[in-house]
C-alpha cells in the first residue's frame, strides 16, 4: 500500500514529536544522563533529535504501513530497501518539522522574554522612584497616584 500525503506528514510529525520528547524534554533527562549524554555512543542516540528520529521512523514505517517510496527491485531486498528509504524520507520531513517547531517555540520564547523585560523595567522604575523618594525631605514626598481602573 502506498502512503498518502496526509499519512506521510502525520507519521513524520509523530516521529518529530517522539524524538523531541526523548531528546529534549525534562521527563527523559535522567535517561539521557545515565546513558552518558552526548559523550557516549548510546547517550548520543537519545540526546540527538535527528538520530532518534531515524529509530522512531524505522519502527513506525512498518507499524503504520507508511511506505512512501516504491523501488523497482523485488524480493526481500526490495522490501528492505523500500522500508529503509521510506524511513529516511520520514526522518527528513521530521527534521523540517523540527525546524518549524523551533521557530514557533523560539517566537514564543521571545514573547515571554519581552514580557519579562517589561516587567523588570517596571519593577526597576518603582524601585528607583522609591529610592529617590526616600532621599527627599518628608514635606516633598508625594504618594503615587492610584492607577485608574
Amino acid at each position: 500500500m502506498k502512503a498518502d500525503l496526509f499519512q506521510l506528514f502525520a507519521v513524520s510529525a509523530v516521529v518529530m514529536g517522539m524524538a523531541q520528547t526523548l531528546t529534549k524534554e525534562r521527563v527523559f533527562a535522567g535517561l539521557r544522563e545515565r546513558l552518558g549524554g552526548k559523550d557516549t555512543w548510546l547517550g548520543y542516540l537519545v540526546s540527538c533529535p535527528y538520530c532518534a528520529s531515524h529509530y522512531f521512523a524505522f519502527v513506525l514505517v512498518p507499524l503504520t504501513g507508511t511506505y512512501a517510496i516504491d523501488v523497482t527491485v523485488g524480493g526481500w531486498m526490495g522490501s528492505v530497501l523500500r522500508w529503509f528509504l521510506s524511513s529516511l524520507l520520514i526522518t527528513v520531513i521530521a527534521a523540517f518539522f523540527r525546524v518549524v517547531f523551533w521557530f514557533v517555540d523560539e517566537t514564543q520564547g521571545l514573547v515571554r522574554r519581552r514580557q519579562r523585560t517589561e516587567e523588570e523595567e517596571i519593577a526597576t522604575r518603582r524601585l528607583m522612584r522609591k529610592k529617590v523618594e526616600q532621599t527627599l525631605p518628608p514635606q516633598e514626598r508625594t504618594e503615587p497616584a492610584e492607577p485608574a481602573h
